[in-house]
């Protein structure tokens, strides 16, 4: 059984930084795809960035480009989203998902097989 456990979240000021890290237990991390989903108060869950099983090809919501970076730590087995520049839009729960079978990078919510729990991120104007 893949258990996903997500840490550092919090409440900070637009403008401002923060990395979340996703650790990862049971399979084989290697050879996973990892993304990022997040989801708002009343809205749909709605990807945010992705990772291949190697960390050399990535993905990112129109959103969060240029923002924020998705990068992997084999060893260590944990994904990470480094968010600068925070805006008030970027409030929500913030999901990391395990990818198993897809080919190339997922970026659709379905394609994902494995959730943590979340980390709630606010950011204040």
């Amino acid at each position: 059984q893949v258990q996903l456990v997500e840490s550092g979240g919090g409440l900070v000021q637009a403008g401002d930084s923060l990395r979340l890290s996703c650790a990862v237990s049971g399979g084989t991390f290697s050879r996973y795809g990892m993304g990022w989903f997040r989801q708002a108060p009343g809205k749909a869950r709605e990807f945010v960035a992705a990772i291949n099983w190697s960390g050399g090809s990535t993905a990112y919501a129109e959103s969060v480009k240029g923002r924020f970076t998705i990068s992997r730590d084999n060893a260590k087995n944990t994904v990470y989203l480094q968010m600068n520049s925070l805006k008030p839009q970027d409030t929500a729960v913030y999901y990391c998902g395990v990818d198993r079978d897809s080919p190339a990078i997922a970026v659709k919510e379905y394609q994902y097989e494995y959730w943590g729990q979340g980390t709630q991120v606010t950011v204040s104007s």
